[in-house]
């Protein structure tokens, strides 16, 4: 019955795509697809292979993962023919795209760990390149993303793995359809597939106008081609996205046909980087551009963009450390140079590199500026086009400068417009929340100020008196706010946040960054906290605060031979010394400010240690409010003045796609910006965009979550009801209106107001809910490993929304402690509520029969409560030493062998490799065995993990 509406949508999508060019094919198995695949290779490359001939190419490229395939794609493939000449053939034709084999095919059939059959393939050269798989209208995207996940785990990798060779996957409903690049398992998520779009930003989003335009033979293969990056450091590959493309093949045409400038406007957070790396990547292949120059305005970017532009291509730039180097590129064979702004206006402005950069004047040179309204507004870009006569320019920015936000020099008004003449492609804050690439934000002022006192937050922009903002009981108690509420917003330190406060007052020497970070410091020592606070800034001048008005200062780092600022900064280098010193004793660091290599490095230090969540709060004035990614960042802390770009770009720190649980960036204000924050939306974006960007009051979600209680009500009346749902379309219309519950409390949950007394839902209830989600979800996994065919198995139960890090075994062992003291009455009440917790964290469900087990056997038994942890650690020993042992016996396993992979798993949370796995079999299974034995082994493996280790002691 559901088979019969998609089986519609594929026939008409195949009939599409051989009016667009494509020759239909029937390929019902490998064998089918390697006698094609040898036929398509003899046309395209105008070759007869030999079957020994065949056997080689076929040998050759069945190695490696889906990365590694990808290079060899791109790579000319030898082998040896029958006369013993040394031949290659060509996979696909990248220079001129169009000129390669198009077939179309449907139903294929592979076998690996089980038989699985995918919709529509379109083959280039024979090649399975392009895979898509489609659900009947009504359905979830998501569905079709995890069902090409399964295929992944089960069958792409058979026979000859050429399924491996996709590179890119289209996922449709009919109604709504987008694509991905194909990366290893552990790297895809939804959060990366795309709507393609027109140039204007307008979606294509049904199947058939999204097929006459992506899947057109000449554009699918451009896209593979040209605007796939196979990413290095990664080893996964990314395909741009449709204002990216549009972006690139504006200056790639601009350079081609003209010798004028232009400039990029896609909104912060939206890959400025990939964009201007495939940019500059075409470009220097073009013979008669002499040079790409890509160029930044401080010495961070230099040191951030080097390394993703290594990354995307792997030893293509040697990154500048000084000017000399600078010279010595720009005159010798690199194509592609990163460098600051600061160096290359040294280069042409010095006398003693003037010889060596003169011979460089009249050649075709592209220069690139990221963020080009930094920096580009005194002489020095005039230095750069008088110097380089033959020059073009092209900046990127997600914040232009226009008239409104223009700041004034000796030069006056300086627009974006005007120092780089068109915009090539706009792509604003409004499209990208729209498209999903970046989150809104959720905006809360705290008032900071009483009523009484006669000055209120409505009031601060026109306050002069700094003495009232920084008066010490303020900054307590903002201080005190952010140490309550902090887990709050970041869902129990899932996340990171940023703290930007005002910089020194010149005249007192007042300085809000070290007055705040000695009031965490002294909290957490008092035991008020334990946030893990780190603070940078710079002491030249202590960052003059020049982003109230909307502009950047560089961070130029202040150097050992350096003189003195231009006025006393030397006791906020001291602090800074002394914080950096509380730093090195907490993460084992050696860093100072005694020379400028400590210090960048230092900075460096800090800013990985806030992507990897190891930093809860950075203190800052000005530095990482603009240039600094980090998904794992949602919250912004603001004591200070912002406005224009400057505001939307620390504003942007917070919103980078991450997961389900990231549901928006988080802005507090301790300040009343709402004004400035209007203003900067207004300008970046449009007038009426301020409903799409900023998040909607606490009240209206609280609104929607009654409403959405009400929806799961008419599915599941009672909790219990959920057990008599009577087939798995209702279980899965459960699971989907439980799953917007969770949403939605996911949200409510980071304001600083929430809670359960404003919902119509009792905590209890949606913990007992949240027990048959769960219920569900052990039961889709189990069928999961099954022949069985479920409509459960692709659902996405976003468990991130139910994990709980203060719901672990240290958290029950307290619960036991209580348990033990309670009264005979109070027992079974609080036995049940332990029992009830375990079953609502889905970490904890896999411990909950072992934990029920020690409160029935041992804990009668225990007579003093002080002694409940220890004997529970000698339970828990004796339990995963029998769970080890009866592993090994259960899949004849090595017990030696076993503990080393178990070990290393837990040391690299790396998954075993498959090797390793059949490595320590005392039995080694058959080859055709062997993938379905290892996937089995290693689930038991982390499963044992899961149960024994994980959520053992609090995070």
């Amino acid at each position: 019955m559901t088979s019969q509406p998609e089986q519609i949508l594929e026939n008409n999508l195949v009939e599409q795509l051989i009016k667009l060019g494509y020759k239909n094919v029937v390929i019902k198995d490998e064998d089918d697809l390697l006698a094609n695949l040898k036929a398509q290779l003899e046309i395209h490359n105008k070759v007869s292979l030999s079957s020994h001939d065949f056997k080689q190419i076929l040998n050759f490229i069945n190695k490696g993962n889906i990365f590694e395939r990808a290079k060899i794609l791109r790579d000319r493939v030898p082998y040896t023919n029958d006369k013993g000449e040394q031949k290659t053939i060509e996979l696909i034709n990248q220079i001129h795209w169009c000129k390669n084999q198009f077939q179309v095919t449907q139903q294929v059939s592979m076998e690996g760990s089980y038989k699985n059959r995918y919709d529509v393939t379109i083959l280039i050269n024979g090649l399975p390149l392009v895979q898509i798989e489609l659900k009947r209208r009504g359905l979830e995207l998501k569905e079709a993303f995890n069902q090409t996940n399964r295929y992944e785990r089960h069958s792409y990798w058979a026979g000859h793995g050429l399924f491996q060779f996709i590179q890119v996957f289209i996922i449709s409903n009919g109604v709504n359809t987008k694509y991905y690049a194909n990366s290893p398992l552990k790297a895809r998520s939804f959060k990366q597939t795309f709507y393609w779009s027109d140039i204007n930003n307008k979606l294509i989003t049904q199947l058939s106008e999204f097929t006459d335009i992506f899947l057109e033979p000449c554009h699918i293969s451009k896209m593979i081609t040209k605007y796939i990056v196979v990413h290095e450091s990664d080893k996964i590959l990314m395909v741009l996205r449709p204002y990216q493309f549009y972006a690139v093949e504006a200056i790639v045409d601009r350079v081609q046909t003209t010798k004028k400038f232009g400039y990029i406007w896609h909104t912060t957070g939206s890959g400025k980087t990939l964009t201007s790396f495939k940019t500059a990547q075409i470009l220097t292949n073009f013979p008669k551009v002499h040079k790409v120059v890509f160029v930044v305005d401080r010495k961070d970017l230099d040191y951030q963009t080097t390394k993703e532009f290594n990354a995307f291509s792997k030893g293509s730039i040697d990154g500048t450390n000084n000017t000399n180097s600078l010279v010595k590129q720009m005159s010798g064979d690199n194509k592609l140079i990163v460098t600051t702004i600061q160096k290359l206006n040294t280069a042409i402005s010095k006398k003693r590199y003037l010889s060596q950069m003169e011979t460089q004047q009249d050649k075709r040179i592209v220069f690139i500026f990221d963020e080009c309204h930094r920096s580009q507004f005194g002489k020095t870009h005039d230095v750069i086009k008088k110097f380089f006569t033959n020059c073009q320019m092209f900046g990127f920015t997600g914040t232009p400068i226009f008239e409104q936000n223009a700041g004034k020099n000796e030069f006056g008004k300086r627009t974006t417009k005007m120092l780089f003449d068109k915009m090539l492609h706009k792509y604003v804050i409004t499209d990208a929340i729209r498209d999903e690439n970046v989150l809104k934000f959720s905006v809360e002022y705290i008032r900071t100020f009483k009523k009484k006192d006669h000055i209120l937050d409505i009031d601060v922009d026109a306050i002069d008196k700094t003495e009232a903002m920084n008066a010490p009981k303020r900054l307590n108690n903002i201080t005190d706010y952010i140490i309550a509420n902090h887990n709050r917003k970041t869902h129990n330190k899932e996340f990171t946040s940023i703290f930007a406060v005002s910089s020194i007052d010149p005249e007192t020497g007042f300085s809000p960054v070290v007055e705040y970070y000695k009031l965490f410091h002294k909290k957490k020592e008092e035991g008020q906290h334990n946030l893990k606070v780190a603070t940078i800034f710079s002491y030249q001048a202590n960052e003059d605060d020049k982003d109230a008005v909307g502009n950047f200062v560089d961070d130029e780092f202040l150097t050992a031979a350096e003189p003195a600022a231009q006025y006393n900064t030397q006791h906020s280098r001291d602090h800074l010394e002394e914080f950096i010193g509380h730093y090195n004793k907490q993460f084992g660091t050696n860093y100072t400010t005694k020379d400028s290599k400590s210090y960048y490095n230092y900075y460096n230090d800090v800013a990985k240690r806030v992507k990897h969540k190891q930093i809860d709060i950075l203190l800052v004035v000005n530095m990482f409010l603009t240039g600094f990614d980090s998904k794992t960042l949602n919250t912004l802390y603001v004591d200070k003045n912002l406005k224009h770009h400057g505001l939307i770009q620390a504003y942007s720190r917070t919103n980078r796609i991450l997961n389900e649980l990231k549901s928006q960036g988080n802005i507090v204000c301790f300040r009343n910006l709402k004004t400035a924050t209007d203003d900067a939306i207004s300008l970046f974006s449009n007038i009426n965009a301020k409903d799409e960007i900023i998040m909607q009051p606490y009240e209206e979600y609280v609104e929607k979550f009654n409403q959405a209680f009400i929806n799961l009500l008419q599915i599941a009346p009672t909790v219990n009801s959920v057990n008599n749902l009577k087939d798995e379309e209702k279980e899965l219309e459960f699971i989907k209106a439980f799953r917007e519950l969770m949403r939605l409390k996911n949200v409510l949950t980071t304001f600083t107001e929430f809670t359960f007394n404003d919902l119509s839902m009792e905590e209890q209830g949606f913990e007992d809910y949240k027990s048959k989600y769960l219920d569900l979800y052990d039961k889709a996994k189990t069928a999961q490993h099954s022949e069985k065919v479920s409509i459960l198995d692709d659902i996405d139960f976003e468990l991130e929304l139910i994990h709980r890090d203060e719901i672990n075994v240290t958290y029950i062992l307290k619960l036991l402690a209580k348990l033990k003291d309670a009264s005979e009455e109070e027992q079974e009440k609080q036995k049940k509520s332990i029992l009830e917790v375990m079953s609502g964290d889905s970490r904890m469900r896999s411990k909950r029969e072992l934990i029920e087990r020690f409160i029935q056997e041992n804990l009668p038994n225990i007579e003093d409560s002080d002694d409940i942890q220890e004997e529970f650690e000698n339970y828990w020993s004796k339990e995963r030493l029998l769970a080890v042992e009866k592993l090994s016996q259960e899949e004849n396993l090595d017990a030696e062998r076993l503990q080393e992979v178990i070990g290393n798993y837990m040391f690299t949370e790396k998954k075993p490799l498959r090797d390793d796995i059949i490595g320590m079999m005392n039995k080694r299974p058959s080859l055709k065995e062997r993938k379905t034995v290892a996937e089995r082994v290693s689930d038991k493996i982390l499963s044992f993990v899961e149960t024994f280790i994980n959520g053992i002691t609090r995070p």
